[in-house]
Parts: structure tokens; sequence; C-alpha cells
């Protein structure tokens, strides 16, 4: 067994540790949701980062570099601003409204905030969490399956099985306490492994500028910021597409849930500068080892067959075993971190959001915990299906998922902590053209040539969360205000003593 291999399989053992331990931390339904909204500052920033970014920071982002060069920036750049908006403006208010509401959960927000008595906004946005989720979590299970594919030589589906057993272990044990610790110890992995393994393949082509100069003689288009793009109005579009990637962040439940569990509103400001410094560093290091390591494929340093994999060869080509492995934990730990997170929203909104809520309202916290972690085993068995099923494209999936979960929710969430005058048919208007929106551009504009390359090439994010802001805006002024109760507990909530 060589030395990455051993370095490797002590880092999932320890893992597997933190949910032991943490199994005997969870004792009511609210631990195990939000941890009993007790996580400090460090850990709710890294965490909250670190279950974003997931498998494709470090396989689908580097790969996108890999194939097209700094044009990938684009997408980093709404990413950055899109994690900063939404810790300035979403993270205070969702915090603060979710406590005096006593949810649990975005759906239970939701019901609660507009006083639905039909309880079918929470049952609609259950669903559409669910759905989008399997999509996300399955793009995890392809990312470990890739790596245990390409890094140690393992069968492709044995390796999809053998990180969604270690992925399941932990989060089916301890929840969100192990969920959050585990992921800031990832969190600060991926950080160090990107910002070591592409100073040291620079360093190996022999500089930045030998570098650059390198790739431009081969590949011109790789130093330019449109891509493999052309026509202005398709260049345009390719940008906006990219930078609208921030659009989703507004709409992302497990991020959200990060927000709702931080012990006081008032260390939000230091998790703000964590996150930001985090991901700003964390992308463009994922993008640089992706734009070098071409370089070094054009040189006849290694050779790739597929650009997902570039992270992977990169470290087995540059380090001692030994650091090998600790960089492909990395890559484990940012798909860890992430599908551990999509795992306890979605089982969560089975426990909470429809046994508790349709099937046994008297449940006691005991019997609700197992049937999250009952809920943990049957979405990902769903999930590593749909791994199996589906192309082995990380990003491909994730931008999906991105899309569905951000264009449905993000304006819903926004709007409701900003607007009084919002309503619950308004609300059941933002979900239902979010989620439409997001169906019919996949299914019917993009293929469609019909539409031409700018529209047909534009990311189905940004048509689907300005259209689910309009109709929001439309349909609440159309429909009957909100009660005066709603109102005035939307000023208490949002009253600049609490900002």
């Amino acid at each position: 067994m060589s030395a990455s291999v051993i370095t490797f399989t002590l880092y999932l053992i320890g893992m597997l540790t933190v949910g032991l331990i943490t199994y005997r931390m969870t004792h009511t339904f609210s631990d195990y949701v939000l941890g009993g909204r007790r996580m400090g500052s460090w850990v709710t920033a890294i965490s909250a980062q670190a279950s974003d970014m997931s498998g494709w920071l470090l396989l689908g982002l580097p790969g996108l570099a890999f194939s097209i060069g700094m044009g990938s920036i684009w997408l980093a750049m709404g990413l950055a601003t899109g994690t900063l908006l939404n810790w300035m403006y979403t993270a205070r208010r969702l915090r603060l409204y979710t406590q005096q509401l006593n949810a649990l959960t975005l759906p239970d927000y939701f019901e609660f905030r507009f006083r639905d008595p039909s309880r079918l906004l929470r049952l609609l946005s259950a669903l559409l969490i669910f759905v989008f989720f399997l999509y996300y979590t399955a793009s995890g299970l392809v990312g470990g399956g890739k790596l245990f594919e390409a890094a140690f030589g393992l069968d492709y589906t044995l390796a999809v099985l053998i990180g969604a057993v270690i992925i399941v272990g932990y989060t089916f044990l301890g929840g969100f306490f192990a969920v959050s610790w585990t992921d800031l110890f990832q969190g600060l992995l991926m950080f160090v492994a990107l910002m070591v393994l592409p100073v040291a393949a620079i360093l190996t082509m022999g500089g930045f500028t030998e570098t650059v100069n390198t790739i431009r003689e081969v590949s011109p288009m790789h130093v330019g910021l449109s891509g493999d793009q052309t026509g202005t109005a398709v260049i345009l579009s390719f940008i906006a597409g990219n930078l609208a990637w921030g659009f989703g962040y507004f709409g992302q439940p497990h991020i959200l849930s990060r927000f709702m569990a931080i012990k006081d509103p008032k260390m939000l400001s230091k998790s703000t500068m964590i996150a930001v410094i985090w991901v700003v560093l964390t992308l463009y290091g994922a993008i640089l080892s992706g734009f070098v390591g071409f370089g070094a494929s054009e040189r006849g340093l290694l050779s790739v067959v597929d650009p997902e994999q570039i992270f992977i060869g990169l470290a087995n080509l540059l380090f001692h075993p030994v650091i090998a492995g600790l960089l492909l934990a990395a890559i484990m730990a940012a798909i860890m971190s992430t599908v551990d997170s999509f795992l306890l929203v979605t089982s969560t909104a089975v426990a909470e959001d429809f046994y508790k809520r349709f099937f046994r309202r008297g449940a006691s916290e005991k019997e609700l915990i197992w049937v999250g972690r009952f809920g943990v085993l049957i979405t990902a068995l769903i999930a590593i299906y749909l791994s199996f099923s589906q192309e082995k494209n990380v990003l491909d999936l994730v931008s999906y998922a991105w899309a569905g979960l951000g264009g449905t929710f993000g304006p819903v969430v926004l709007l409701s902590l900003y607007w009084k005058r919002m309503n619950l048919y308004g609300a059941f208007a933002g979900l239902i053209t979010g989620a439409v929106t997001i169906l019919l551009w996949t299914n019917a504009v993009q293929p469609n040539e019909w539409f031409g390359p700018a529209v047909s090439s534009l990311y189905e994010l940004l048509p689907a969360f300005l259209l689910s802001v309009l109709a929001i805006i439309v349909v609440s002024k159309l429909t009957p205000p909100p009660s005066e109760k709603i109102q005035e507990e939307f000023d208490a909530v949002i009253s600049p003593s609490k900002q």
C-alpha cells in the first residue's frame, strides 16, 4: 500500500471518528438540524463556504480553466461577489427572522413568514429542495468516483459506493454538529491545497511569465477572457451567464442554514470577512491549477484524459506520496463537505417538513432525529442511482442544481427579508416561476438553435432569477396585502435596533 493511500485512508477514518464523537452531542432535533444555534464565527464561515464549493472546486473549476483558460475568471468573479452580498444582506436578517419564528428549515421559514394555513408553500419548497439537491448530491458522488478511479485505479462504481458510505456514515451519526465541524477542517485543508499546488506547478514550469508564454504559444484563447466564445453577443452572454452564478447564493438552503445556526448575529461580521477571503483565494487557486495544468500537459509533463482530473494529475506529479495523499484528501474534503450538507438538508425536509407536519405532528425529538437519519439513507440511495445514470461531468450537474436552487429560492428569500408588501401569493408565484423557467430553459431554449447562440448559451439561472423577482412583485401587487400582524412582525424583526 502506497504512502498516499495510507494518508488518504487515515483522513477518512478521522472524519468517521468525528461522526462518532458528535453522535453523543446530538440530543434534540434542533441539535441535529442547526446544532442548537450554537455555532461560532469560524465554524459558521468555513462550513458555509466549504459546503458551497463541493468537489467542483478542485475538479470541475480546474477542469473548466484547463479547457477554456482565463475566461473562467468571470465565473469566479460572480461567485466571489455573490458570497459577499449574501453575507452582507441575507445572513443577519435571516438569522433574526428564523429565530423570531422558531423556524428550523427554509420551508419552516416560508410557512411561518407568510402564515400559510394550507401548508402547501412548505410542501412545494420541500419538494423542490429534494429534487434539486438530488442532482447536487449526485455531482458530489460523481466527483468522489472520479477521485478514487484516477488516484487509486478503482472501478468507478466501487469508488462511488466507498465515498457514499463514508459521507453517509458521519452525517447519519452526528447531524449538523458532525457536518459543521468536519466542514471546518475540510475547508481549511481545501484552502491549503489550493494555495500550495498552483504555486508548486508554476515553479516547476519556470515561473509565471514562462508559464503564460508557453500557454500563449499553443493556445492564445487560454490567455484571453472570452473563453472559446466568438461574436460580441455570444461573448456578452458568456460573461453575463458566468457572473450570474453569484445570484445562486441567495437560494442555497445548505448555506442559509449556516446563517440560521450561528450563536449570535453579532458574530456575522467576523464570519463575513473569513468567508469572503476563503472564497476569493480558493477560487483563484482552482483556476490557476487548471490554467497551469494546461501548460504542464502541453509541455508533456503529464497526460490528461479528463480535464476534471487535472488537480489529481498535478498532485501526483509534483509531490511526495504523503503530501500527494493530503492533496487528494482535500478533493475528498471538498466533496464530503458539500454532500454531507445536502444529505442533512434533504433529510431535515423529510423529517420536519413532511413527516412531522403531515403525518406525526406529535412526534418526539428522538423520533424526528431517527426519521432524519433514515432520510439521509434514502436520499443517498437515490443520489447514487443518479450518479450512475448521468454523464460523468461534475460541473454540469452542479450547474443545473445551483441554478435550480438559486433561481427558485433566491428571489423569495431576498424579497421576504426586504419587502414588507410581499405576500403568500407572491411567494408561490416566485417559487413556481423560478422552477418552471429552469426546466423550460434547459430543455426547450438551450437545445433549440432557433433562439440563436447568444440566448441558448445563456446560463439558465439569470432568466429564472429575474423572472421570479418579476412574478413576486406583480402577483403581490395584484393580490391583497399581508395582514397587519405579519407587517408588524416584519417591522419588529427588521427594526434598525436589531441590524
